[in-house]
C-alpha cells in the first residue's frame, strides 16, 4: 500500500466507516473561564456538508466527549439533507439540528458559527479564508481542512487571522494529517535529531488517476456548475497541486524546517483536456529551492492508467529516509544500512489523531495548537508552484506573497459570473506558460 490514496479514502468516509470511528474537535471556551454551554456540552457547527465535512462531523461525534452537533451550513440543500440524514442515523442523541438551524446560502456560515463552541470548516478551499476569519472574529476554536486558501490574497487573510487566533488563545488545527501520523512523527524526530545529517535534496509525489467529475445539468447557472465541480476551478480548488499535493509539499517543509525562497517548474494539460475538467492542469513538476541551497523536487499528476505514487524521500549528508501515508518510514545511513523501520501495524488513524489530540488539549484548558500559520505557508508553497507552472517563470516567495490578483468572484450569488468562463464550445481558457501572468 505504498501509494494508498489517502485523500480518496477521506472522501469516501461512508463507504469506509472505519475511518470515522472516534475523534472530535474543540469547544469555544475562553481559557480564562469555561465554554459557553451551560450544561457543559460542547456545541459543534459544521460549515460545508459535503463528504469531507460529513466525515469530520462523524469523527467529532464518535468520541466519548460530551459533544453535540447544533448547526449546519452549506450552499446546497441536497448536500445539507444527505449529510444531516447520515449523521442523524448514526448519532441519534448527538445531533440536534432542527430545520431552523440548517442554514443554506453563501452567508450561511455566519449564522451557524454564531451558535457553536467549535466550528468545522470543510467547504471548498476558496471559501476558507473568509470562513476562518469569521470564526476567529467570533472567538471559536477551529478545525479547518487543507488547503486554507487558493491565492496570495487569501493566504494573507489567513496569516492575519492566525495571529489574532493566537492572541485570543484559540486552538486551530489544519487537516494536514501527516503531522499527526506516527511514522512521520517518529521519522521527523530522528531527522531533526541529525540521524541523516543536513538535508540537501528530496522528492515528493502525488501521482494518481484523478478524482470525480460531475456533468453539467440543464438550467444550471455557471456559478452552480463551477461550485458543483469545484475541483476543476482555481478560485475554488487552487489546482490539484494545491488541493492534494500540499500534503507532500508540507512534508518537504517540515523536513527542512523552512519554506522555499523560490520555485520553478513546468506543467500542462496532457490527459484531462476536455471541457469537463475546467481550467486546471493535470500535471505539475516543480523544484523547491531553500535558502541553504537545498532543492526538493515536487511532482503530481492525474493520469489514468499510469503508475501511482504518493510518498516522499529525502537525502542528507549522513543518510536518507523514505516516508509514505501507508505508515511506512525507513531510514538508512550513508552506507545503505537500515537503521530504522517504523512498524507497519498498530498505528492510529491520523485523521482521528488530529482531532483526539486537539480535543484533549481543549479539555485541559491548554492553548496547544496553532496550525494555521504553518498550514498557510505550506499551502502557499503549493500556490507558488502553480504560479510557476502557469507562468513558466521562477517565482520568489516574497514577490508572490505581495500578489494582488484574487481569484474570487467579485460577487457571490447564484446568478453572479465567476471570473473564468467557457467559450462557445464549452471549453475554459487554460493557463499558457509565457503568456499567463500570475503576479
Amino acid at each position: 500500500m505504498n501509494n494508498e490514496d489517502l485523500n480518496g479514502k477521506r472522501r469516501e468516509f461512508i463507504k469506509a466507516s472505519a475511518l470515522i470511528a472516534g475523534g472530535v474537535l474543540l469547544n469555544n471556551f475562553s481559557f480564562a473561564g469555561g465554554h459557553s454551554s451551560v450544561d457543559d456540552t460542547i456545541k459543534i457547527a459544521l460549515i460545508g456538508c459535503g463528504d469531507r465535512g460529513t466525515g469530520a462531523a462523524f469523527q467529532a461525534l464518535s468520541t466519548s466527549a460530551n459533544v453535540k452537533l447544533v448547526a449546519m451550513a452549506d450552499a446546497f440543500q441536497d448536500r445539507m439533507d444527505s449529510s444531516h440524514k447520515a449523521l442523524s442515523e448514526k448519532f441519534k442523541q448527538k445531533v440536534d439540528v432542527p430545520q431552523e438551524r440548517r442554514f443554506i446560502g453563501f452567508d450561511a456560515y455566519q449564522k451557524a458559527i454564531a451558535l457553536a463552541d467549535v466550528v468545522l470548516l470543510t467547504t471548498p478551499p476558496g471559501f476558507r479564508p473568509v470562513h476562518f476569519e469569521e470564526a476567529v472574529k467570533q472567538g471559536k476554536h477551529i478545525f479547518m481542512e487543507k488547503p486554507v486558501a487558493v491565492d496570495a490574497p487569501g493566504i494573507r487573510r489567513v496569516l492575519a487571522a492566525a495571529e489574532t487566533a493566537k492572541q485570543k488563545k484559540l486552538n486551530v488545527v489544519v487537516g494536514l494529517q501527516r503531522r499527526y501520523q506516527a511514522n512521520y512523527r517518529e521519522a521527523l524526530q530522528r531527522i531533526h535529531n541529525g540521524e541523516i545529517g543536513d538535508i540537501f535534496g528530496g522528492q515528493v509525489y502525488w501521482n494518481s488517476g484523478g478524482v470525480w467529475v460531475k456533468k453539467r445539468l440543464a438550467n444550471q447557472t455557471e456559478m452552480e456548475y463551477q461550485m458543483r465541480n469545484w475541483y476543476y476551478f482555481n478560485w475554488l480548488c487552487g489546482d490539484h497541486i494545491v488541493e492534494q499535493h500540499v500534503h507532500n509539499i508540507d512534508i518537504a517543509n517540515w523536513v527542512k524546517g523552512a519554506y522555499p525562497v523560490s520555485v520553478q517548474g513546468t506543467g500542462s494539460r496532457a490527459w484531462r483536456t476536455g471541457k469537463d475538467y475546467g481550467e486546471i492542469y493535470d500535471n505539475h513538476s516543480v523544484e523547491l529551492s531553500y535558502a541553504d541551497g537545498a532543492v526538493i523536487h515536487s511532482q503530481c499528476r492525474h493520469f489514468e492508467g499510469t503508475a501511482n505514487r504518493v510518498d516522499e524521500s529525502f537525502q542528507g549528508t549522513k543518510g536518507k529516509v523514505y516516508l509514505s501515508g501507508s505508515n511506512q518510514a525507513v531510514i538508512w545511513d550513508h552506507t545503505g544500512r537500515e537503521i530504522y523501520r517504523h512498524p507497519a501495524k498498530g498505528n492510529a488513524n491520523p485523521y482521528q489523531t488530529e482531532h483526539d489530540e486537539l480535543f484533549a488539549a481543549v479539555s485541559r484548558r491548554e492553548h496547544k495548537f496553532s496550525d494555521a500559520e504553518r498550514g498557510a505557508k505550506s499551502c502557499f508553497t503549493a500556490i507558488i508552484g502553480r504560479y510557476a507552472t502557469y507562468s513558466g517563470e521562477t517565482i520568489k516567495w516574497d514577490d508572490a506573497l505581495k500578489a494582488e490578483n484574487s481569484l474570487m468572484p467579485d460577487q457571490l450569488s447564484w446568478t453572479a459570473r465567476p471570473k473564468v468562463l467557457p467559450d462557445e464550445s464549452g471549453l475554459y481558457p487554460v493557463p499558457m506558460p509565457g503568456k499567463t501572468k500570475v503576479i
